[in-house]
């Protein structure tokens, strides 16, 4: 989770939402790693975790990372799970949740739907308060008035 907040942080540095994703092989080695930037790429798919699966997909040369594990620090959206399911990836990881668009726990529950034909292992709230504290201060710095 730690290099997922790094991925977070490089967001923040460019102004955009800072959510970082990374993709882990069962052997522990880095396949994919991603940070938000629809901003810059003028891209609404451009969210971390797409980005660190289409990584981790190129690098196995393979669109299934069926044996993988990923690590968000924010609880992905729907369009995110939707990219989970296709991927045939194991296990999620996430830190922080999302009372507004997340799609695991909080908005929707769409991993636990028994009609879809692959089942996503989630394990919530690893490194929590961090996850949610580069979410507030970067939301916290875009409000304060600069002088």
């Amino acid at each position: 989770m730690n290099l997922a907040l790094d991925e977070a942080r490089k967001a923040a540095a460019k102004g955009e939402v800072p959510v970082g994703a990374v993709v882990i092989s069962k052997e522990g080695s880095v396949l994919g790693a991603g940070h938000n930037e629809p901003l810059a790429g003028h891209d609404p798919t451009a969210h971390a975790e797409i980005r660190a699966l289409r990584r981790a997909a190129l690098s196995r040369r393979n669109y299934r990372l069926i044996d993988c594990t990923i690590y968000v620090t924010m609880e992905p959206c729907i369009m995110c799970v939707g990219a989970l399911i296709c991927a045939r990836i194991k296990r999620l990881v996430f830190g922080a949740r999302d009372h507004r668009f997340g799609a695991v726990e909080s908005m929707h529950r769409l991993l636990y739907d028994r009609r879809l034909n692959h089942e996503v292992e989630v394990i919530q709230g690893v490194l929590e308060t961090e996850c949610t504290n580069v979410l507030t201060s970067f939301f916290r710095d875009k409000r304060t008035p600069r002088t």
